[in-house]
Formats: C-alpha cells, structure tokens, sequence
C-alpha cells in the first residue's frame, strides 16, 4: 500500500443538476510532485476547494494528510500550504507587512519568532529586495511568488497550489517551477493543479487528468503516457547491417522509400532511455554509420486526446 497524502473515494460535488465533480478516486502518494491536469472547467478547483474543507461534497469522502476532512480541519490545515485561484493581498501593504498580517491570523504561530519566519519565506522566493514595496506594485510573478511565500511561512507536509503559473511570463514560470523543485527537494508533497500538460510533464512525478469532472486517467508519467510506441528513427547509408542490429533487439524496421533509402524506421513499446543508449552502441559496434538518431516518444498531450477524443479546451 502506497503512503498517501490525499485519498479521496468516490468523492462528489453537486450544483444542482450539474455534477462538477462525478466520484472521483484521487491516489496522491507522499513525497511526490503530483499533478492535476485537466482544462478549465474539468473541476479542478473544486476539487481542492473540498480538500481543504471550503466545499462540502456531495458524496464521498476525502483523506489529507491520513485524516478525514473536513472533520479534522484544525489539525490538518496547519500543516497545508494553499495557493487558491491566485494570491489576494492588501494591495497598499508592503509584501512584508502582508506576511506579517497573514501570520498574524494564525493562531498556531509564535509572534516572537514572526518577523523571522517572513524574512526566511521572502529570501527563499526571492522577494527580499521587495519586502518594503506595496503589493499593488508587484507584476503578477512577484504576486505569485508572495502567494508561495504565505504558503511556506511555516514547514508544511503539503502544499496544494492551482495554477501557480497561470498569466506568468515565461521567466516567471521558470521561477515558480524551481520553487515547487525545491519545495519537494525538502520532502513537501507537492499538489499541483494546471491546464498546461508541457508544464506537468516536465515538473511531476505523478498526475492525474480530469474531463469533464470526471478521472479519466492517473498515475505516473510514464503509466499515464500508456503502451504507445515510442519511434525510434535511424538515418545510415548502411541500412542492410542496421535492419539486422534492430531485428536482433526485437524490434520490427520500416525502411524508408528508396528515395530517402538511408533512413529507418522503427517502433518500440516503452522503449527507455537506457535501452536506446544500448541501441546505439549496438549499431555503432555493428559498424553501421549513424547519421542520425531520434526518439518519438508518446506525449501527455497524446494520452490526452486518446483517452477523451478532444482537445484542451474549456468544458461547457
């Protein structure tokens, strides 16, 4: 049994007729950097809004942290960090003094240790040369950043964030992401939810794809991926000797047309990094001229479409 820090069975939530979230079983183990994909509108936020208790579901149940919320909301939000549909501050209050007041509200903190705590949270996102600026001076990056920092002011088992890119540049995304790196670096499990499958597939360990309210995949990566092919494409004049180093590895080559009569084919079921570095040692020792080497490999945004038939677009 995998050590989970959120679990949720059958877990629903109604508007009316509308369910925005149809009884779903979410596995996030502990220690991972997981994400939560899907297009706006599948039911993300809501779904987190029920982890955290600001929803009552339905149906179902939801377990964080290994305990059952909202039951137990007051020893299990202390340890959680949250970052919900975007950061709110008092936008003519420094990022210091937005901190200061956050804390503050907690009634688990140690005021005399208060400033010390917003000073560390600042350095770590990088705001100190801003601490004394107000918030309505800040470009979202920086507002995304302070959000970070009011989740990290005191050491959390896990932190849920929603978008935390959402309207950044690309220099602002690439900041967040080595926060969230860093954060799972020092043993925080890391929930992450985003429209943005280039982005999951290049933080997260695991994720799970919601449509329409609904799972429609979970897992990792490389699970969530599935058993498509991975291409494999060989460019050589010697094409006799290569067809045979890739027969002799189990695999089944395509020769181009005579036309492009240097280049092969090949397709492989989960064909690893390591197997293709072996791969090209073999052919290499075969004494086959390699022109060219390139993998094709299976995308999220592939599985995607497999699994729902549409696009990222926005659920009516």
């Amino acid at each position: 049994m995998l050590d989970l820090a959120i679990e949720t069975r059958a877990l629903t939530r109604r508007f009316g007729a509308h369910a925005a979230v149809s009884s779903i079983d979410l596995a996030v183990p502990r220690g991972s950097v997981f994400g939560f994909l899907g297009p706006n509108g599948s039911g993300k936020t809501t779904t987190i809004r029920m982890l955290l208790g600001l929803v009552q579901p339905t149906a179902g149940e939801s377990l964080v942290l290994g305990e059952h919320m909202p039951r137990a909301w007051r020893s299990v939000l202390p340890r959680v960090g949250a970052l919900v549909e975007g950061p709110a501050f008092a936008p003519y209050l420094s990022g210091a003094a937005n901190l200061m007041r956050l804390d503050a509200a907690d009634r688990d903190g140690d005021r005399r240790s208060r400033r010390t705590r917003v000073e560390t949270a600042l350095r770590r996102v990088g705001l100190t040369h801003a601490a004394g600026k107000p918030v309505k001076a800040y470009s979202l990056g920086m507002k995304q950043r302070l959000g970070l920092a009011n989740a990290m002011l005191r050491p959390r088992e896990l932190l849920i964030l929603d978008e935390p890119t959402n309207g950044l540049d690309p220099q602002g995304t690439r900041e967040v992401r080595s926060l969230i790196r860093s954060f799972a670096a020092d043993g925080t499990t890391v929930f992450v939810s985003s429209h943005l499958l280039a982005e999951i597939e290049q933080l997260c360990s695991h994720a799970a794809v919601m449509s329409a309210g609904a799972i429609v995949a979970q897992g990792t990566l490389d699970e969530l991926r599935g058993p498509d092919a991975t291409t494999v494409t060989v460019r050589t004049p010697d094409v006799e000797q290569a067809v045979r180093v890739l027969q002799s590895a189990g695999l089944e080559p395509t020769v181009a047309p005579a036309a492009a009569a240097d280049r092969l084919i090949s397709a492989a079921l989960r064909l690893s990094a390591t197997d293709a570095d072996a791969l090209v040692a073999a052919l290499v020792t075969a004494g086959v001229r390699v022109r060219g080497f390139a993998l094709d490999e299976p995308t999220l945004e592939d599985r995607f479409v497999a699994l729902t038939g549409e696009g990222f677009d926005v659920v009516a």
